[in-house]
């Protein structure tokens, strides 16, 4: 096993009470936006920073995918604990492969996958949608310790013979010249996992399949999935496929003996993209809120099976200071918009003197873990009185307008009734505009601080 690393994540904040790591908690931490973004990204409808420079990929074509291979590459090296590196298996075929090494059963090895590669432009669902949710499965996981190791495979190749799988599945089985087989114990294969039949976002049947066969113990990952379902909520209903399907990169682990399955959109009931293999195969047409359930779905089996260990990452905060709920160990306190650990500041208390974002890594033995990202407002004895600082309208639909009458740089937090972060931004334009579209109805709050002032307002979404 590779040696593994810390980096921090950023992006994800809370207010409050940061809550345990509980499996259900980690599977409600994956983001539709999220998914909605890499998905867009990967897809060439939206352009990002990729090797420091903002560019947009126009293929994922097994002879032009590069700067996808870089882009996810990129995504998984931002995230904790994960050691990242290119398989090469051929002069133009590389696999990314990202290994979490686990604290007390390291050579038991979980896998979860997707295929990179496409077979034209675009593509969001074949097979965009399943390298997405493999990022975001791995942002949530990277901040846990497990017992087990996890392994984050995106393959090459795929819709010329599942070249990528293949090698990596040849090589995790040989035995031969003193090498040992790899104690890998169950591989999920995530392909087109974001078309069902019903308008995006509708109430629908959200039938999927789990492509499984009487191979190793894969039958008992088809009924883990299964009870992970009936265990939380989900708006799922699994169509168990036996014999599944042979046309993924699962089957290149059956192959060699190992226990698999393919999770992925429902062929079984002719539910899948119409645009397969073409195209139009877009954003578009892409059901998020059911990628949504399928990536939980994915996370709890993980989380459950590779065996969280007993390390707190939360965080509480009050007034005046943030303190880490782990009460044994060694600390250290991070500056989230920087990067950078604070000199000094690792004791289970951090008073921050400043307004920001805020994280701690807790390290107890050989296990450490990065809590998520506390935004922290440094209490101000000033408001903003109505002629500096106005909202509207109020109830919004759609947009928010903000208006900035101090010329003051703003920081603008956007907090729901649970005290959950779902918007920040920095502004020190006279009128800003924040979209609210995907954001639930209900109440929410909106808190603005300059450096000598801060206010918060309460506003109903419609």
């Amino acid at each position: 096993m590779k040696s593994v690393f810390l980096s921090m994540i950023f992006g994800f904040t809370v207010l409050g009470v940061s809550y345990g790591q509980s499996v259900e908690d980690l599977m409600n931490q994956v983001s539709t936006i999220n998914l909605e973004t890499k998905v867009a990204v990967l897809s060439g409808e939206q352009s990002a920073n990729i090797d420091g420079t903002t560019q947009t990929i126009t293929s994922r074509v097994h002879s032009n995918n590069d700067l996808a291979a870089e882009y996810i590459k990129e995504q998984l090296e931002a995230l904790p604990n994960l050691t990242v590196n290119y398989q090469n298996f051929n002069t133009t075929g590389k696999n990314i492969i990202a290994t979490q090494l686990g604290q007390t059963n390291p050579d038991d090895i979980y896998i979860v996958c997707a295929h990179y590669d496409s077979v034209t432009a675009y593509c969001a669902d074949d097979n965009a949608t399943g390298v997405s949710a493999v990022i975001e499965i791995a942002r949530i996981l990277s901040t846990q310790c497990t017992d087990s190791t996890i392994i984050y495979a995106l393959w090459d190749e795929e819709e010329i013979g599942l070249r990528g799988a293949n090698y990596y599945a040849q090589q995790a089985a040989d035995d031969t010249n003193g090498n040992t087989r790899d104690n890998i114990l169950a591989v999920v294969n995530m392909d087109m996992i974001g078309y069902d039949g019903d308008a995006p976002g509708t109430a629908g049947d959200n039938d999927f399949d789990i492509d499984v066969r009487n191979i190793a113990n894969s039958i008992a990952i088809k009924d883990d999935l299964i009870s992970i379902l009936s265990t939380y909520t989900f708006d799922l209903n699994e169509i168990v496929v036996n014999p599944g399907t042979t046309a993924s990169d699962h089957s290149r682990f059956w192959n060699e003996g190992y226990s698999a399955v393919l999770v992925g959109e429902s062929w079984e009931t002719d539910d899948e993209t119409p645009d397969y293999h073409t195209s139009n195969d877009r954003v578009e047409d892409i059901d998020f809120q059911y990628m949504t359930e399928l990536t939980k779905l994915v996370t709890a089996y993980l989380a459950t099976k590779s065996g969280l260990i007993n390390l707190d990452n939360t965080v509480t905060q009050s007034a005046t200071e943030l303190t880490a709920n782990q009460s044994t160990g060694s600390y250290q306190w991070f500056n989230c918009d920087t990067g950078a650990a604070i000199s000094g500041e690792t004791s289970q208390t951090f008073t921050p003197t400043t307004t920001g974002n805020y994280a701690v890594e807790v390290s107890n033995g050989s296990c450490s873990e990065m809590s998520l990202c506390i935004s922290f407002s440094v209490l101000s004895t000033e408001e903003f009185s109505p002629n500096e600082i106005k909202i509207f309208p109020n109830p919004v639909t759609s947009k928010l307008n903000i208006e900035n009458f101090t010329g003051s740089e703003l920081k603008i937090t956007i907090n729901d009734i649970s005290g959950k972060v779902v918007r920040t931004q920095v502004s020190q334009k006279e009128l800003t505009v924040i979209e609210l579209n995907t954001m639930a109805t209900g109440v929410y709050f909106v808190s603005i601080n300059s450096d000598t002032k801060s206010s918060t307002y309460k506003i109903v979404k419609e």
